[in-house]
């Protein structure tokens, strides 16, 4: 195995990184200006793929109410290669994402890279666009964009300005009235906008655009095909499996309903019970009575999702160098009941708070690490498969109750969890992906002697990882999910949503990639009419971060099928 391959990428993705930094701090000026209906910013060329973030002007209806004026603009990142046209009209396809739950953009940052640069060394020219959704117009990114872990920290918890700006605060449930309305319906009427505003000629849409998502974006994208945008049924060149060649499904289904994804949303977040009706669920949201964004005490809100993406700028910054960012942050209940839930071996030292993270040397990268790999964080949709902790004694971890055990294991899933075992002891590190199962590897192993992991089962660069995290002007994670979203997906027999499929015959109205993580939410439970492809080893989050060369020497297996899939005439 070559132990340099992670070592050798790493100063271009500095370069990006520190591209990224540029571009959000103001050092890059939008190619049009901000009067105008689109803007598109370099964010910057490597590896043969250039990367920018388009912003399209599309207000809301005057019934969404008051919004920050950012809410009335769809945004994307655009992938495309460097030596192809710079028109996306003139691409031979158009790859179009939508994100999963509690995801943004940034998430799709490494299949889309590996994507338009697998198409490029076979002569062909495609891009890749990762949406955002709306809502992800409230998140303020300054301080990640400031590129140091400090400075973030200082301007999200202690007041100070960055380039001249001081953040606002979290918003409350006050200040969302007007993601009361936002949910699928608006949400496959974004992407149609988005669409026909970037690609007039529906014929071209038609021809080369391929839709699909990851996790809950294939169930957007069913409801998208399903659809019809001109309120005439009899009149199909709007209907949304006419915008599309194709569709492509991330370790989901192209589908309209929530099926087994219902599972994985945890028990403790504050959705609403669906079973009072639309009508009195909706007016809940109206009123604010209910709450209309999605979140849950522990991980699962605006303030420790922001924690994810400082986490990976210190990992950026100096990913060798000993974290100082558990006792950087300030104290309060939502930190540490979060650092707990995450760092805590079993639940005597929940309770007694005894050791705490911050009684552990790490490095950055292993900071990173312990918040998203699969042998750590318990949560199977936020898992990715980075490597292993390295550097000292390593324990099992039974918070939650995990192998099995749950009542919950397809959320939780189904991997060993590991965990430090010696406070005030030596510095772990972070053994990346491509470093497992190397000679010098310790071979760590659980309690009954089972090892924790192989090399077959470690798919991602940490460092990419930290980049698409830390360093994509649009956000790895989707700090303010709305409500409404989930709601009408489990209200589907609803008349008010089971309206909104007009041509259920569009789902199977063009051809359909299915790519499934072997060891993700749908693992065990394969549709195999659907004839999918499965990449062994991988986790729920790994079909979007996976590096392009995995361990057994072979190009990455989700970005490889995409882009045969871009390949196959209508």
């Amino acid at each position: 195995m070559n132990t340099s391959r992670s070592r050798g990428r790493t100063p271009r993705t500095l370069r990006v990184a520190a591209l990224a930094v540029l571009l959000t701090t103001g050092a890059f000026t939008p190619s049009a200006s901000a009067d105008s209906a689109r803007t598109e910013t370099p964010v910057g060329t490597s590896g043969g793929v250039t990367e920018t973030v388009v912003r399209v002007k599309a207000p809301l209806p005057a019934s969404f109410g008051a919004r920050p004026a950012a809410c009335d603009w769809l945004s994307y990142l655009r992938y495309r290669s460097s030596s192809g046209p710079a028109s996306s009209a003139d691409a031979d396809r158009v790859l179009v994402a939508q994100p999963g739950i509690l995801e943004g953009a940034g998430a799709f940052d490494s299949v889309a890279r590996n994507t338009v640069t697998r198409a490029a060394e076979q002569g062909r020219h495609i891009e890749f666009w990762a949406l955002d959704r709306r809502s992800n117009c409230l998140e303020d990114r300054t301080g990640i964009a400031s590129g140091d872990q400090h400075t973030a920290v200082d301007y999200y918890y202690r007041g100070k300005k960055v380039e001249g700006r001081t953040f606002a605060g979290f918003a409350g449930n006050d200040k969302l009235g007007w993601m009361a309305k936002l949910g699928i319906e608006q949400t496959v009427r974004d992407e149609y906008t988005l669409l026909t505003a970037e690609l007039p000629d529906q014929g071209v849409r038609k021809d080369k655009v391929l839709c699909g998502g990851h996790s809950l974006g294939g169930v957007i994208t069913g409801y998208f095909a399903a659809a019809d945008f001109d309120g005439d049924p009899a009149t199909t060149a709007d209907a949304g499996h006419n915008q599309c060649a194709g569709y492509f499904a991330l370790d989901t289904t192209v589908s309209t309903t929530l099926g087994d994804l219902s599972g994985n949303i945890p028990d403790d977040t504050n959705l609403p019970d669906v079973g009072l009706g639309y009508g009195v669920v909706q007016a809940g949201l109206d009123s604010g009575l209910l709450p209309r964004s999605l979140s849950a005490p522990v991980l699962l809100n605006p303030e420790t999702m922001t924690l994810l993406a400082i986490a990976g700028v210190g990992a950026l910054q100096n990913p060798g160098g000993e974290a100082d960012l558990p006792r950087y942050l300030p104290a309060n209940t939502n930190i540490e009941a979060t650092n707990r839930f995450l760092f805590s071996k079993d639940a005597f030292t929940f309770l007694t708070g005894s050791p705490a993270v911050k009684d552990f040397r790490l490095t950055n990268e292993a900071i990173l690490g312990s918040l998203m790999d699969d042998q750590s964080v318990p949560l199977a949709f936020l898992q990715s498969s980075v490597g292993f902790f390295d550097g000292g004694p390593i324990t099992d971890k039974n918070l939650p109750a995990t192998n099995g055990s749950s009542s919950q294991p397809g959320l939780f899933g189904t991997e060993y969890k590991a965990i430090p075992a010696e406070p005030h002891g030596p510095l772990y590190t972070w053994r990346n992906y491509d470093r497992v199962g190397d000679p010098d590897d310790p071979g760590y192993r659980s309690s009954d002697g089972t090892p924790f992991t192989a090399a077959g089962k470690e798919v991602t660069d940490i460092q990419e990882l930290a980049r698409s995290m830390a360093a994509q002007p649009l956000d790895f994670t989707e700090q303010y999910f709305p409500t409404k979203l989930v709601t009408d997906l489990e209200l589907a027999t609803s008349p008010q949503v089971k309206r909104l499929v007009v041509h259920p015959d569009g789902l199977t109205a063009n051809p359909t990639l299915t790519v499934l993580a072997g060891d993700g939410l749908l693992a065990g439970r394969v549709p195999a009419d659907l004839h999918p492809v499965v990449a062994d080893g991988y986790q729920h989050l790994d079909v979007l971060t996976a590096a392009p060369v995995q361990n057994n020497g072979r190009p990455e297996p989700v970005s490889t099928a995409l882009t045969e899939f871009a390949r196959t005439p209508r």
